[in-house]
């Protein structure tokens, strides 16, 4: 995965690259997404004559013969061949600059690379060009199949990063448990004794955060903005990875009592169950986004009730 940045101009300009222009392009492609997910990636939207709005394609290349306002492809190449007056973006996909053409905005590329066929390219001196090449595939493949998103594929690919997600969260919840080992037996104390509390907590933290930091962020002063972002921000990654660890831990103590005698008296053993558990209910199809939610709201009710002490009666 390689990140690329240039700038075609003479001057910087803060203001020229404005994001929420493409945001708003993309936001609004991505909405044609499910109606347009039937669509064969390998058709190209050949745009001819003059066109003053945007031109987005969901799930196809795009190209442009004649003149466009704007251009947007979302799983596919923006090929100019004319004129662009104004922005390109392309998404699991390529933005491609043929001899003689013009672009006169912005180019912003996700998962792909832009290319001029001319050594001279026609466009703006103050335009800027902004590359993020990786997951072009990926990309292209969700642009086309959204719905892949909620039903993943079990290929062997998939399997071994599922693998690699269970090392890695066995790995971090074992470096929660020997660093703070009491903060840990009181949270699975909690989780065992009042999860309904913790979870009614959590949900009610969530909506707080999500509903008050938004507004505050609106009407506060940039600095004081950045400060509670930066907070808010922090206390999502704390909260998920903590509440994560106790969920682990707390999942693998009950497998442990309940069906498998291997490793009664063992943490590590424990948290190798609770983690497998977890990232098996996390790669079913459909409904690991539901999975996923109901994790976070106990991780965030978790984090929220750090303080309060409870005997863990295994």
């Amino acid at each position: 995965m390689v990140t690329y940045l240039s700038t075609v101009r003479s001057q910087p300009s803060l203001n020229k690259l404005d994001l929420n222009r493409f945001l708003g392009l993309l936001l609004w492609g991505l909405i044609l997404v499910g109606v347009a997910s039937a669509q064969n990636a390998k058709e190209t939207l050949v745009i001819s004559g003059t066109n003053e709005g945007p031109v987005v394609g969901v799930g196809k290349s795009v190209r442009i013969t004649g003149s466009a306002q704007e251009a947007v492809s979302l799983g596919g190449d923006v090929i100019v061949e004319g004129v662009v007056d104004g922005d390109v973006a392309a998404v699991g996909g390529s933005v491609i600059l043929k001899s003689g053409a013009r672009i006169g905005g912005d180019v912003m590329v996700i998962g792909g690379s832009y290319r001029s066929e001319d050594p001279h390219p026609n466009r703006n001196p103050e335009a800027m060009t902004m590359m993020y090449a990786g997951y072009e595939q990926e990309l292209r493949n969700m642009m086309n199949n959204p719905s892949g998103i909620f039903s993943p594929r079990w290929t062997s690919t998939y399997l071994g990063t599922r693998l690699l997600v269970v090392l890695f969260w066995f790995l971090v919840s074992l470096g929660f448990t020997l660093v703070m080992p009491g903060a840990i037996s009181r949270g699975v104390a909690r989780l065992q004794l009042t999860s309904l509390r913790v979870a009614a907590i959590g949900l009610i933290g969530l909506i707080v955060l999500l509903g008050i930091v938004p507004l505050c962020l609106w009407i506060m002063p940039q600095p004081v903005q950045v400060m509670v972002g930066l907070l808010a921000l922090l206390l999502l990654l704390v909260s998920g990875v903590f509440g994560r660890v106790i969920l682990y831990a707390a999942t693998g103590r009950w497998l442990q009592r309940k069906y498998l005698a291997i490793g009664k008296n063992s943490e590590a053993v424990a948290l190798l169950l609770g983690t497998s558990f977890w990232v098996l209910l996390t790669s079913l199809p459909y409904v690991w986004p539901f999975i996923a939610v109901f994790m976070l709201i106990l991780s965030f009710g978790l984090a929220l009730t750090a303080r309060y002490r409870v005997g863990w009666n295994s």
